[in-house]
């Protein structure tokens, strides 16, 4: 027997033992962490000792960290659809919800988050395993698969939603989200950034970054669901992250100062337990000694791009003041009266949380106690930094105001644990040699300022220039970003599509190669154009913009060799003045259930429309009657294109499911992947192959899910699909 054969029977007769896999998918919520033991008396005897948590409260605060945590999700609140979507939740699938048991116990009803605007956000005690196996909700778990991978819908831990409320983002404002990765509270700041739909460009954007090459594609897969021209993703250490230059209103180059700064750095995570059962068996006191140089100096890094005036939020999902107040005080300190903690008690009514602490004290893995720094013996001070402690100070101490922080302990909400601090920054900070000035629009615009790095020594802060380096780059070798120029030979075909360019801002267009023909075209706003145009070799961008356009293979022989693709539309939609069907409910039903229908299946209105139209892209748009109020109440625009004598809706499958679903119509995933279907099987679809739309070396399934010929040697974020990762139920 081979080794392999050998690792797989052993494999299995382990997975056939208690604890082994079998025994942990027959297991409840926490399934596949069985032999892990919840128990940790480091971790107990610290916090019982920081007395952290209110009097009376700590067993519970213990039972609450061994229980699983609730699943929760967000509804994407900027985009139009996000009442249709909560109308659909609370009406349709968590009604029948409260009628399921399983295994003799009533499934419990999914309840709003009290403190997270509007209904957005909603929490529930199913777990996964009883979401994918129970047939009964299996119509819920393909519900929340799509719309998450339509951008709809994000599953996200409720404390992790607090920190972009609180940076109250406005769309004009410039935002840096230093250690963005996965990217779920990037996605809200972006969300933030589109409030007004009717505004294709922003005057804001969000540069989201992040240290792990690898992580940054999850973060541009997450981005790319919302489909925005204002986000760029870069890859970058946090704690030097360059300061980038951009071209000013007067024509003068200025240094870019960010309006709001998110600063959720790397910690030892132990409030995250309840998810992350690993952290029993690995925390200890330890870890929070190892991060706090580096969560000081990331938080430095980003005050420091912050303009006057400006809020960073920084946040953990730590309980450990060595990681919280400890890095807050810090800053504070050495900022000598230009930073200030913000009062946000009132900014997120009915959420629970306890006053940040001034005073704590400092405690070894071996368990020995430290209150001070004069404690600390000599040959500990290269692992316990001064930092660590209280000040010494007490006028000091009580002028920080601590108690601004909020630390959220899991038993108080049935959450994780947290911590999050907002600080305003009044002045420059005083190690910056010259003063970030502000434009009339809070445009954090100025003068340029000299590279600085921040070292510390004991607690004296100094600054220094940063030796002449080549930027090291690791991971893939990113395709360039290339500007189109105005006279660019592409633009003329594309006026086919309707766009009217008399207002239509060609510059912002980009592709990613140099040479041979362009693939696909994207957008971004005029602001993300000038970082990019002005921070070429400063910076590695991973990904950014929404692609408006994708080729359309052989489409050259009747003058069109692009087609609009449906994750621009948003951004498009504002300047097409032509090649537009309004379509109705019933015709909506048609193009999205069957794959290349015959213009004849439109309704007689709509197949008027589309007979006085030639071959080429098309959008098809829907527009709210007032007198059906069981039809969908927010405009649809779809992409499509018009064949010789079909029609066709280029939409991802996601997308399909769920407009259907807006539309009434119960839709479901096939066990074997395949596309949306009815109820009812739909009839009269057409054969394969036969798409009569100028894209003959594209299938009809690919054309089903939006994708092309040649794209294998793209990166995963740049494949068609409408840049989804198809999910199989």
């Amino acid at each position: 027997m081979g080794k392999r054969s050998r690792l797989r029977k052993k494999e299995h007769q382990n997975n056939s033992k208690p604890g082994g896999r079998d025994n942990r998918d027959n297991a409840g919520w926490g399934a596949g962490y069985a032999d892990i033991i919840k128990e940790n008396k480091l971790f107990e005897a610290y916090y019982r000792e920081l007395g952290l948590v209110p009097e009376g409260e700590f067993d519970q605060f213990m039972e609450a960290m061994r229980e699983p945590l609730p699943a929760t999700i967000r509804i994407t609140g900027y985009k139009s659809h996000a009442k249709e979507i909560l109308h659909c939740l609370k009406n349709k699938y968590f009604k029948e919800i409260q009628e399921v048991e399983i295994d003799g116990q009533k499934i419990e009803a999914p309840q709003p988050l009290s403190w997270y605007p509007d209904e957005l956000a909603w929490h529930t005690n199913m777990s996964r395993k009883i979401l994918r196996k129970s047939p009964l909700l299996e119509k819920f778990h393909q519900f929340l698969v799509s719309e998450t991978e339509s951008g709809n819908i994000s599953r996200q831990e409720a404390v992790s939603m607090i920190p972009p409320l609180l940076m109250k983002i406005e769309p004009h404002h410039k935002i840096l989200d230093l250690c963005a990765a996965p990217g779920s509270k990037t996605a809200q700041l972006i969300e933030m950034l589109h409030s007004d739909m009717d505004v294709p460009f922003p005057e804001g954007f969000v540069i989201a970054n992040d240290v792990d090459n690898k992580r940054c594609y999850l973060l541009v897969h997450q981005a790319k669901r919302l489909n925005s021209p204002c986000i760029m993703v870069v890859n970058h250490d946090a704690s030097c992250i360059p300061r980038l230059q951009i071209d000013t209103e007067n024509g003068q180059k200025g240094t870019l100062f960010y309006d709001r700064v998110l600063c959720d750095v790397p910690c030892s995570g132990d409030g995250t337990m309840r998810k992350n059962i690993d952290v029993w068996k690995k925390w200890t006191t330890s870890n929070s000694l190892h991060l706090h140089g580096l969560q000081i100096r990331i938080a430095v890094r980003g005050v420091e791009q912050l303009a006057v005036g400006g809020r960073m939020v920084y946040s953990t999902c730590s309980l450990n003041p060595i990681e919280d107040e400890a890095v807050i005080a810090t800053l504070l300190e050495k900022s000598e009266g230009a930073l200030e903690l913000a009062d946000a008690s009132v900014d997120l009514p009915g959420l629970k949380w306890m006053p940040g602490v001034t005073k704590w004290k400092l405690m070894t893995k071996e368990g020995q106690w430290y209150k001070d720094w004069s404690e600390v013996p000599a040959n500990r001070h290269t692992q316990i930094r001064p930092t660590m402690f209280p000040p010494t100070d007490t006028e000091k101490l009580a002028n920080m105001k601590l108690e601004r922080c909020m630390r959220i302990l899991p038993h108080h909400q049935n959450t994780g644990g947290f911590f999050v601090a907002v600080l305003v920054k009044k002045a420059p900070m005083p190690w910056n040699r010259t003063f970030p000035k502000r434009s009339s629009q809070d445009s954090p615009v100025g003068t340029p300022l000299p590279e600085t790095v921040c070292v510390y020594s004991d607690s004296v802060l100094c600054s220094r220039p940063p030796p002449n380096k080549k930027m090291k780059r690791h991971g893939f070798k990113e395709d360039p970003f290339v500007f189109l120029t105005e006279d660019d030979p592409v633009f003329p075909p594309i006026d086919i599509d309707g766009i009217t360019f008399t207002y239509f801002p060609k510059i912002n267009v980009l592709t990613r190669t140099h040479e041979g023909k362009k693939r696909h075209l994207y957008m971004v706003s005029k602001e993300l154009r000038n970082v990019m145009l002005n921070n070429s070799e400063r910076m590695k961008v991973i990904n950014t913009g929404v692609k408006v356009w994708s080729r359309n293979s052989d489409g050259e022989e009747f003058g069109c060799a692009f087609r609009l693709a449906q994750e621009g539309i948003y951004t498009l939609f504002p300047y097409i003045r032509s090649r537009m069907i309004t379509v109705s409910v019933e015709d909506i039903k048609i193009l999205l259930t069957q794959e290349n229908p015959y213009l004849s299946k439109l309704e007689e209105d709509a197949h008027q429309q589309a007979k006085k139209i030639g071959m080429g892209s098309i959008v098809l748009k829907y527009q709210p009657d007032n007198s059906n109020p069981d039809g969908p109440q927010c405009p649809i625009e779809l992409c499509g294109w018009r064949g010789k004598t079909s029609i066709r809706a280029f939409v991802p499958r996601n997308e399909r499911f769920h407009y259907l679903r807006m539309l009434g119509v119960e839709v479901f995933r096939e066990k074997q992947g395949q596309g949306p279907r009815e109820e009812e099987e739909v009839k009269d679809e057409v054969k394969e192959g036969e798409t009569e739309n100028g894209n003959k070396d594209v299938s009809t399934k690919q054309e089903l899910r939006g994708e092309n010929q040649g794209d294998e040697h793209l990166k995963g974020d740049e494949r068609e699909g409408g840049g989804e990762i198809l999910t199989s139920p």
